[in-house]
């Protein structure tokens, strides 16, 4: 039996002596697919201690709500602890409030030069783009599966080898390659997805230093001709290029850009390519502060059905894929993986002639589903 004490945004929760697991206890008690933080009433932080008796710990759970931060905003939140556990909380500058990105944002680029562009990019689709057949984007992450692999180092290589002699990022050849993926599951030479785009390049001064929510995520349509690979690759990149200047636009809006009538939405899959440190790099800088505390667990959960997250560590790659229990996650990770790579050797290969998009092997099962 739990006993739940609220003190402002920390809830001590206490056991009574027959609870044996209280870390599963505790998580079971604020799981966040079924416990709900209420919006209309701060904080949308909230901290839960407990205490574990039988092995003598303390352990304690953080729930933020995604309309109050994203990635960067935990890793800022991170160091700002840390900072704290040194006693060098004096040396944090000086808080920025999130209400200047919001006035950045809203009067950064009208309305009607977001719509032109999206009318540009959509308004000759008029279906959604929906891998193995599944358009279900208002899920609760309560089926959601996930796999996480390194992509292999002499790959990684390449792709950044490619990329640069291209004058790309390795961004744009991900994106390429997903849309090969999606095209061929989906039996499609042109595809639609969601990417999710940082939001502070434009924020303004210290943005990176913000906490709150800036991430937003836009549709990207990749059309999978015969055009050469180099030249698909480049279109990507100046594709993705302009697409950032469109940051802050709604993606309500994009999709009534389209001819994809509402409630269908546009797309069911997004690509996440973010720029991240390995665990361990991160344990390296602040072992001194995190002394004696451990990470239990943690996890990350979509409303949508199909997500792959491509991490840059700055040599090496992650590739994680999180899909509906319905298609099997590895085996996804598995067509990314091969299809990076035959995107790599088209480019490798060229100017043989013949090579396009639509002749990469992405090893996928036209649109059957992967099945577990």
């Amino acid at each position: 039996m739990a006993v739940v004490i609220r003190l402002s945004s920390i809830s001590y929760v206490g056991y009574d002596e027959g609870s044996r697991n209280v870390s599963t206890g505790a998580y079971e008690r604020f799981d966040p697919r079924g416990y709900r933080i209420d919006v209309g009433q701060a904080p949308w932080v909230r901290v839960c201690v407990a205490h574990d008796k039988e092995r003598e710990r303390w352990l304690v759970m953080m729930l933020l709500h995604h309309l109050a931060g994203d990635h960067t905003t935990l890793e800022v939140l991170g160091h700002e602890i840390e900072t704290h556990l040194l006693g060098e909380e004096q040396q944090l500058p000086a808080a920025l409030p999130f209400r200047n990105f919001v006035a950045q944002a809203r009067l950064g680029m009208p309305a009607e030069a977001h719509e032109t562009f999206f009318r540009k990019m959509l308004g000759e689709v008029d279906e959604p783009t929906a891998p193995f057949g599944l358009l279900e984007v208002r899920g609760e992450g309560k089926r959601i599966r996930e796999v996480r692999e390194e992509v292999d180092p002499l790959l990684a290589r390449r792709i950044r080898e490619r990329a640069r002699k291209l004058g790309v990022s390795a961004a744009s050849l991900f994106h390429l390659a997903w849309g090969a993926v999606l095209g061929r599951v989906c039996g499609r030479s042109d595809v639609v997805f969601g990417t999710v785009l940082f939001g502070r390049m434009e924020g303004g001064e210290g943005a990176d230093r913000v906490m709150g929510l800036f991430i937003n995520t836009l549709p990207v349509r990749i059309e999978l001709g015969e055009e050469e690979v180099r030249s698909s690759v480049k279109r990507t990149h100046v594709l993705l290029t302009d697409l950032m200047r469109h940051e802050h636009a709604s993606l309500a809006m994009a999709q009534r850009c389209s001819g994809v009538a509402a409630p269908a939405p546009l797309f069911s899959s997004l690509l996440n390519y973010r720029h991240s440190s390995k665990p361990a790099e991160r344990r390296g800088r602040s072992t001194r502060a995190w002394e004696g505390i451990t990470g239990i667990y943690g996890e990350e959960r979509t409303n949508y059905p199909l997500v792959l997250s491509v991490d840059d560590f700055g040599e090496a790659f992650g590739i994680t894929a999180q899909t509906d229990r319905r298609v099997d996650a590895g085996r996804v990770v598995s067509y990314v993986a091969q299809a990076i790579d035959g995107l790599t050797r088209a480019l490798e290969e060229e100017p043989k002639p013949g090579i396009s998009v639509m002749t990469i092997e992405a090893a996928t099962t036209n649109s059957k589903p992967a099945s577990i």
